[in-house]
Order: C-alpha cells, then sequence, then structure tokens
C-alpha cells in the first residue's frame, strides 16, 4: 500500500532572491519523496507594507543588502544556478505572479516560474515588461497574448490577492516560506528542514 502524499507549500515571490535559490532546487530534492508539492505565488509588497516599509529590506539597511548579495553569489557558486545580479532590485513582479497562476493550473506554470526566475536574477531582464513574459510564455510554445489576457482578467487578479491574503493569515512574513501543515519555515536555508519534518510526519 502507497503512503499517503504529504504536502508541502512552497510559498514564493518572484523579486525574492532567496526564492530564486529554492525554486532551482526543490523539485530535484523532492524527487526521491513522497512529498506533494503545492506552488504558491504570492506578493510580498503588502507584508512589507505592514511592516511599515516602502521597499524591501535589503535596500534599507545597506549592510544587509550587501551581505544578501554575497550570500546569492556564494549559493549560486554551491549549486551551481546561473547568477547576475539584476541592475533593478526588487523588481515588480505583479504580472510574473499573475501569469503563474494561470500556468500552475495548466502543465507549462512550473516551468514558467522557472524561466521568470532566471530572466530576473541570471539575464538581468526586465519582467515587468509584458514583452519579456510574453517572450518567456513564446518559448514555452503557449499564446502569450491569451495567457496575458487571462492573467490580467479580474478573476485571476482577484486569485492572487486571495494568496496573498491567505499567506498573511498563515502568519508568513517573507520569501520563500513552505509550509508542512501548520508548521512554518522560512527561508531558503530551511528548505532541507522543511522536506525531513514532511518525511517524518
Amino acid at each position: 500500500m502507497n503512503k499517503h502524499p504529504k504536502k508541502i507549500q512552497f510559498w514564493f515571490e518572484f523579486a525574492s532572491t532567496y526564492s530564486y535559490l529554492s525554486i532551482m532546487r526543490i523539485e530535484k530534492l523532492i524527487s526521491d519523496t513522497n512529498i506533494e508539492l503545492e506552488w504558491c505565488p504570492f506578493l510580498l509588497g503588502p507584508i512589507i507594507k505592514n511592516f511599515g516599509w516602502t521597499t524591501s529590506p535589503f535596500n534599507i539597511y545597506k549592510v544587509k543588502g550587501r551581505h544578501m548579495w554575497r550570500d546569492i553569489e556564494r549559493h549560486c557558486e554551491k549549486y551551481n544556478i546561473p547568477f547576475k545580479k539584476p541592475s533593478v532590485f526588487p523588481r515588480n513582479c505583479l504580472l510574473a505572479a499573475r501569469v503563474a497562476i494561470i500556468g500552475l493550473k495548466d502543465n507549462w506554470g512550473k516551468e514558467f516560474a522557472k524561466k521568470a526566475f532566471l530572466a530576473n536574477f541570471s539575464e538581468d531582464r526586465d519582467i515587468p515588461d509584458p514583452a519579456v513574459i510574453r517572450d518567456i510564455l513564446s518559448s514555452l510554445q503557449v499564446n502569450p497574448d491569451k495567457i496575458v489576457t487571462l492573467a490580467n482578467a479580474m478573476d485571476n487578479k482577484n486569485s492572487l490577492r486571495q494568496l496573498t491574503d491567505t499567506a498573511m493569515d498563515k502568519g508568513i512574513f517573507g520569501a520563500p516560506s513552505f509550509m508542512v501543515d501548520n508548521e512554518l519555515f522560512w527561508g531558503n536555508d530551511r528548505l532541507d528542514d522543511a522536506i525531513e519534518f514532511a518525511n517524518r510526519s
């Protein structure tokens, strides 16, 4: 008899450097497990606003920001993940998140998410630009105009708002975050702990 799969909710934000590390690693790490992965794109902006910040804390606290960029470089070298520091940080990733919601209902959403992260953090492409998003969608052999239209439809906008509200209700305050039942694991450095916890549960 097969064990009932354990679920990890993977909460990620397209502007998040550490979400980039996790999204490029997570599927391989769970490939030999009985873990089911639920991909949950959301927006950090409303959460950051609740803290009284107008931008990323990595921009507000310069010393912390310098450390973060070097930390990302080290980890990308460690994991063999391509990296190029974006010329704009954080980028507005609203459209990317909306498109991801559409894609995750189909079979191309995960690949879109990876390619959008790569565009932002290894190619320094301006992913708020609809032309960049359309180019990524074309590479996935889906209709870019149709998908962007669906992504910007009111019901899909509401879906992203609801996901962001759900993240806040769950006590999520940063990205990436991993939920196993009601346990919250925050940060790329807690991904292995989340997987271990799910395997033990």
